[in-house]
């Protein structure tokens, strides 16, 4: 008598759990992260063995486009920076939005179009929020 249930008698109270149907994503698992790991410290190892370590002032000092630096190496950024990068996101995942939107307009009907124009339009308002406000202004 097999234990093997028979097409339509249902399953059995107890099924056997078999770890051979996981060998093969353990082993994909491990060699993604050999792999992952020789990339990481192979390098390093190399340039350990290869490199010399004798650090020197000239060495060490920061550097920027061939000339020494103006100001400090930790100053503070302008908030500006930050303003225009949220800014590039938010314009960024508009289009990222809007290009799929387009491709398929037709076969989504007049809910998804509506959609849409209500998205676009909460954008234009905080972009004309955004302008009105200077955020778009650099001094």
């Amino acid at each position: 008598m097999s234990d093997i249930p028979k097409p339509g008698a249902g399953t059995p109270a107890h099924v056997p759990f078999d770890l051979t149907e996981y060998l093969p994503v353990l082993i994909f698992l491990g060699v993604a992260l050999a792999i992952s790991l020789l990339f990481v410290f192979l390098p390093m190892a190399i340039s350990r063995l290869t490199g010399t370590h004798a650090p020197e002032t000239e060495k060490l000092t920061e550097y920027e486009c061939g000339f020494p630096a103006f100001e400090a190496p930790r100053s503070r950024f302008d908030v500006r920076f930050y303003l225009v990068a949220i800014l590039f996101i938010i314009f960024d995942l508009e289009a990222a939005f809007l290009w799929p939107w387009a491709v398929v307009v037709t076969d989504l009907g007049w809910e998804a179009w509506g959609a849409m124009m209500i998205f676009l339009s909460i954008l234009t308002v905080g972009f004309i929020y955004e302008w009105k406000k200077g955020a778009l202004d650099w001094e």
